[in-house]
């Protein structure tokens, strides 16, 4: 997928938006700031509407990241046990494949139409109606883009929304993707009100004492392999049993191991409940991460992707360094 949406697929999808009364909403398990922006963003805009909308990821435990409990909208989440099976029309955010949507991904076949929106390069375009933009520097610009198409008032809370998923996925404004435009974004955003400081204190500078002293343990266990550029750590279960924290309360590791000056490629490894490793990568500039985890099976961008292995650890590391050194 390399090409912006072209008009006919804008009209396509707010045309569907329109005329349909129920709408389901579903992002990626174990959202991030982008996932859960985007369809809180478009969940509060159908309200506004007077559609019925429902919403969830396919995530057991279900539960909210805690650094995203104070957005605007979340009364209008739904366990996925609740996620009807058959959906007149469906609508997916950031999700780049089938399988990011975790139990929730028997639904696709099941909905009547399905409206993608996402901005991975990856993505398998899924969809009946596919709005995805490679360029778009997060799934929240696209959805502003399909409010304003659909007249809805730019709110404080949808703001608030939008705001969180743009200021993740530019790692604060810092990441390549961040652009004039971008900036153009974040100031209409923060025209309508919200508190901007406030938003950045919640995903970027409050965590519980429990994940600092499990960030401690990640950090000593932090391997630099200087000859691969390449700097790695992991968690297992017992690890979040022992803290009392969640696979989703230490996505923020990655970036401290990023800093690493002597490597280009900070990896993190999570053990699931499954036993399977979910598997976190990040770039500096130089090496396309996102290329590699679809090699393995999963998906991203160049700066940051990802993958699921069913794999141990050791053999895990050993398929990802065989990865970087084909590149």
């Amino acid at each position: 997928m390399t090409a912006a949406p072209a008009e006919p697929v804008w009209a396509e999808a707010v045309a569907a938006l329109n005329a349909a009364p129920d709408v389901a909403l579903a992002c990626h398990l174990g959202p991030d700031g982008d996932a859960l922006g985007s369809l809180l963003a478009l969940a509060l805009g159908l309200r506004s509407l007077g559609k019925n909308v429902v919403a969830s990821w396919g995530s057991d435990p279900f539960r909210v990241p805690p650094q995203y409990a104070f957005l605007p909208g979340l009364d209008l989440l739904s366990p996925p046990a609740e996620f009807p099976a058959k959906p007149d029309l469906l609508v997916t955010f950031d999700t780049g494949s089938v399988d990011r949507l975790g139990s929730l991904a028997g639904v696709i076949d099941g909905a009547g139409a399905v409206i993608v929106v996402d901005h991975h390069p990856s993505n398998t375009a899924y969809g009946t109606v596919n709005v995805i933009d490679p360029d778009a520097a997060a799934s929240v610009v696209l959805v502003d883009e399909l409010l304003r198409r659909l007249q809805v008032p730019l709110t404080a809370d949808i703001a608030a929304c939008l705001y969180t998923g743009l200021t993740t996925d530019t790692g604060s404004f810092k990441y390549q993707a961040t652009t004039p435009a971008v900036h153009a974004f974040a100031a209409r955003l923060i025209a309508t009100g919200i508190d901007h400081a406030a938003i950045a204190r919640e995903v970027w500078d409050t965590n519980r004492f429990a994940y600092v002293k499990l960030l401690g343990v990640l950090l000593d266990r932090a391997t630099l392999e200087a000859e691969r550029g390449l700097v790695w750590s992991w968690s297992t279960q017992a690890d979040f049993a022992t803290y009392g924290v969640g696979m989703e309360d230490i996505e923020g590791a990655i970036d401290m191991l990023r800093t690493t000056v002597e490597a280009e490629v900070a990896v993190i490894l999570k053990e699931t409940p499954e036993g399977t490793y979910a598997v976190s990568m990040r770039a500096k500039g130089t090496t396309d991460v996102g290329a590699i985890c679809v090699a393995l099976g999963g998906g991203g961008h160049r700066y940051a992707a990802g993958f699921t292995s069913d794999a141990d650890l050791a053999t895990t590391m050993d398929r990802l360094r065989a990865a970087l050194d084909a590149r």
